[in-house]
């Protein structure tokens, strides 16, 4: 058998179609075409023809999983769990990883500044139950603490903490159920903000009316 032609798709100027004996073997991106040294006219058996075709799966189970990173950032196991549902096996997966940290499309540090972001400008709640949804995650415990702790300004008035605090209590406030101080405590407290605080932001809040 022989490669007779290499040509870019026309639906994805990126990849490439590669025919044997006039007919259409696989395909490959460009990088990976480049890595297996592939040239018209060269000779491939059976054995090389399907180790070919499953470099072209393990190339089009990595470009997924660029498109997957660059929908939002995902944490390493989260990849990993995505790349495993894909049927990855565990030195795929790990390859892959290395390859999307490598571009910089696979990064624990961003994925929990990102997060954290995130969760406080869309649901604001505790540091302890981030902590707890990022441990969920499986981010190590040194990256949370360490963006956490980037986090707070010592020279700003308010922590972000307290800020979050507040903002919930304010919200909260709007709902019949917690005018009475009692059940807004029970339910802040669950959501992991320590005792202490809840009394010292609904003081204050009590002395602002």
């Amino acid at each position: 058998m022989k490669i007779t032609n290499i040509k870019q798709q026309l639906n994805r100027a990126d990849r490439l179609s590669v025919f044997i004996d006039g007919k259409y073997g696989f395909s490959l991106g460009e990088s990976a075409l480049l890595e297996s040294k592939l040239v018209v006219g060269q000779e491939v058996d059976e054995a090389k023809l399907a180790e070919f075709k499953q470099l072209s799966a393990d190339d089009t189970l990595y470009e997924r999983a660029q498109r997957y990173a660059a929908g939002r950032p995902h944490s390493k196991w989260e990849m990993a769990g995505y790349l495993q549902r894909k049927g990855a096996s565990p030195a795929l997966t790990e390859t892959i990883l290395n390859k999307l940290r490598d571009i910089n499309l696979l990064d624990d540090k961003k994925f929990v500044e990102a997060y954290v972001a995130d969760r406080q400008r869309l649901r604001p709640t505790s540091r302890r139950k981030i902590i707890f949804e990022l441990h969920a995650k499986h981010v190590p415990d040194d990256i949370v603490q360490a963006v956490l702790d980037s986090e707070e300004n010592e020279d700003r008035e308010v922590s972000s903490e307290q800020a979050a605090l507040r903002d919930i209590i304010e919200r909260k406030r709007r709902q019949t159920r917690y005018q009475d101080d009692l059940k807004l405590m029970q339910y802040l407290t669950h959501q992991g903000f320590g005792y202490g605080d809840v009394k010292a932001a609904l003081r204050r809040e009590a002395d602002d009316n």
